[in-house]
């Protein structure tokens, strides 16, 4: 009696196990959710139709006015927002979608936000760079570039590759009529600084990438990326054409100041 209630011994046999991926049991990553503010009905809707013909984009939520926005992005908790920087089209005289997006990012820092604007308007591209926009693209995009576009900001990606840093900034530094001449002396805000630090960020405005920039300076690739932390965190920006925009923004407002 007591023989046969003896417990045996587990044996643990492992079988294989299916073929999917950890993220999900569909064997897939989940989809990218993407939040859409646009003013224009039919924009919106075009592009909530390239989107979903995707199978790794879903669509979770639209609106038609920054407060809409503003109320329903917490809510979706979207990966990705394609923000229209001019609501109210070109009669608009605030930039509402550049608003929408310093907010959002305010709450929700992992949120990428791509900008549908024009590059002609260099304030509002300027704005949006400054106010934490992942990237931006033109109304004018064809389907499969707005869809690598979502995707790649997606991942965490910025846009604004080098290439792109180089022709913005050549853009603010651009002669106009009553637009002060930029000045070389160094504003407060940039003060905390050290001086490689400022000649590492001015490379950084010319489009130089972290190893062009160890190149250019003799020093180590690491060691440049690092620099360039430091200079982030130091300006309170998180990407590096934020940082070298608001350099020149600076230094530009800086030489309309009276000299001492």
């Amino acid at each position: 009696m007591h023989g046969r209630d003896r417990a045996r011994p587990s044996v643990r046999v492992r079988l294989p196990g299916p073929l999917v991926s950890p993220v999900d049991g569909a064997g897939a990553a989940p989809p990218i959710r993407v939040f859409l503010l646009d003013d224009h009905e039919v924009v919106r809707r075009g592009v909530r139709d390239l989107l979903e013909a995707e199978p790794d984009v879903v669509v979770v939520g639209e609106a038609a006015t920054a407060r809409e926005a503003l109320a329903r992005v917490p809510a979706t908790r979207p990966d990705v927002a394609v923000l229209d920087v001019r609501l109210g089209g070109a009669s608009g005289g605030d930039h509402e979608g550049v608003e929408v997006c310093r907010e959002l990012r305010a709450e929700l820092p992992g949120l990428a936000c791509l900008m549908l604007t024009s590059f002609d308007d260099d304030e509002a591209l300027f704005d949006a760079i400054m106010a934490g926009a992942a990237g931006y693209v033109l109304k004018q995009i064809n389907g499969s570039d707005l869809l690598t576009a979502v995707r790649t900001v997606a991942t965490g990606t910025s846009l604004l590759d080098p290439r792109t840093t180089s022709r913005v900034m050549a853009r603010i530094r651009e002669p106009r009529p009553g637009k002060p001449e930029p000045s070389r002396a160094v504003p407060g805000e940039l003060a905390r600084l050290s001086p490689r630090e400022l000649e590492i960020l001015d490379l950084i405005g010319l489009g130089l990438t972290n190893r062009q920039i160890a190149e250019r300076l003799y020093l180590a690739e690491k060691t440049v990326k690092n620099r360039v932390s430091s200079i982030l965190g130091k300006l309170g920006v998180g990407r590096r054409i934020q940082a070298a925009m608001l350099a020149e923004r600076l230094r530009g407002t800086d030489a309309g100041r009276p000299r001492p």
